[in-house]
């Protein structure tokens, strides 16, 4: 047995010293920004920290607890000079990072001030593969939309610097959410890409859909009200926000329809149930024949 056992257990002793290694390397916070409803946002920087699209990382911060590493996914971009996460304060360690950041106090906090962190990762995820893709479908539900910021930005520099070497020509983005409120930093990342794309006429390269999944009737009322306005009363987006859940059959055919022979990426980040519908619908609408459309199934749950 033991030779079994050893190989195995070298390797994860390699794998450990190297992730201690990493999570000791200096960590500088250069920018803390504070978003509605309670959501932080980090920006860091930390020498030779590379990364891709939708990848995330541990983080530890000693002043709240000297042992607790949690999980969160990079919402900024590689071709950015910083990596950042969005932080949202609903548990005692979010608090305490929150508090430690000073986000609870109403001066400036001097950057000597900040606390100390520490960064393990970064690590991959399926939206790596994105860009493989001449066309994509996104689909973030609620908590799951952070991958897809990283995304969108890096895809919009790449877009800028040279289009023509872009192999992603077509992006279809399906946000669901229950209360878009908590995520209002997502929808002005999805205003800003708005209006760059009108600036440059190609607004068809991102077609996106909001669906609120829970609301009440005094916001119902609200809605039909403000119907006719230009701009969608929730998000400040032209793109009006959509209510209930989306026909995922009726989606995926009409895309198939729009791009025959096509191979379409289908990334997702939500869950279990949610990614065992679009893995139906991804195999169902894939033709037998090589030269049809075909769907790519990649997930990642939470």
């Amino acid at each position: 047995t033991w030779k079994w056992v050893v190989g195995p257990m070298f390797l994860y002793l390699c794998e450990r010293l190297v992730r201690f290694w990493r999570s000791q390397q200096k960590v500088v916070i250069t920018k803390v920004v504070i978003h509605p409803f309670k959501t932080i946002e980090l920006q860091m920087m930390k020498k030779g920290f590379k990364m891709e699209v939708g990848q995330y990382i541990f983080v530890k911060c000693p002043a709240v607890s000297k042992l607790e590493w949690h999980p969160f996914t990079l919402t900024s971009a590689p071709e950015e000079d910083y990596f950042s996460i969005h932080v949202r304060i609903v548990g005692d360690w979010t608090e305490g990072l929150f508090n430690a950041c000073g986000c609870d106090k109403q001066e400036f906090q001097e950057a000597w001030k900040l606390p100390k962190i520490a960064v393990d990762g970064p690590f991959g995820t399926a939206s790596e593969d994105v860009f493989s893709y001449e066309t994509v479908m996104l689909v973030g539900a609620g908590i799951g939309v952070t991958p897809f910021a990283s995304v969108l930005k890096s895809v919009w520099y790449k877009y800028c610097h040279d289009a023509t070497n872009l192999k992603l020509k077509k992006i279809y983005f399906y946000w669901l959410c229950r209360d878009t409120h908590a995520f209002e930093w997502f929808a002005d990342l999805l205003q800003s890409l708005e209006a760059q794309m009108q600036e440059r006429n190609n607004a068809e390269f991102l077609s996106y859909n909001i669906y609120l999944t829970g609301w009440d009737e005094s916001q119902a009322t609200h809605f039909v009200v403000h119907h006719e306005e230009e701009k969608d009363v929730i998000t400040g987006l032209k793109q009006k926000t959509l209510y209930g859940r989306p026909n995922w059959e009726n989606e995926f055919k009409t895309i198939a329809g729009q791009h025959p022979g096509s191979r379409i990426g289908v990334f997702l980040c939500g869950p279990e149930g949610l990614a065992d519908t679009l893995n139906k619908q991804s195999i169902s609408n894939s033709e037998a024949d090589p030269r049809g459309v075909h769907f790519i199934f990649n997930k990642e749950n939470f």
